[in-house]
């Protein structure tokens, strides 16, 4: 029984070779991190502005359009956009704001929740 020698002794032009996978292979693993923030982050945003838009409605149901833009704006954020509509006996409500999350700086996503209700008395003019 001798001692085991090997054969092929690894080639010197392979040497570095995992370091450039890692420096080709790194970037992308960021990327793909970065898409699934940014996907979170807009998940997260929807359900935000959808239940802005009810809670709105629930106001306006109680009678007060001014608490209902207050109401989807404390749950979307200062920045949404709140536009209480009226059509025929239903009050419509949407609620808009844009996404800010790491992939989505430089292409700006706006997105929307709305909500009707039937108000218990219609506002004055309706």
């Amino acid at each position: 029984m001798g001692s085991v020698q090997r054969e092929n002794p690894p080639a010197e032009s392979s040497r570095g070779a995992v370091t450039a996978e890692l420096a080709v292979g790194l970037p992308a693993v960021v990327l793909l991190l970065a898409a699934v923030l940014t996907g979170v982050a807009a998940g997260a945003t929807q359900l935000r502005v959808e239940e802005a838009a009810r809670a709105a409605a629930r106001e306006i149901m109680r009678g007060g359009t001014a608490e209902a833009e207050d109401a989807a704006r404390r749950i979307a954020g200062p920045g949404a956009r709140v536009t209480v509509t009226a059509d025929g006996e239903w009050m419509l409500v949407e609620v808009g704001t844009s996404v800010s999350a790491p992939l989505l700086d430089r292409l700006p996503l706006e997105l929307t929740g709305s909500a009707a209700a039937l108000p218990e008395s219609l506002p004055p003019g309706n």
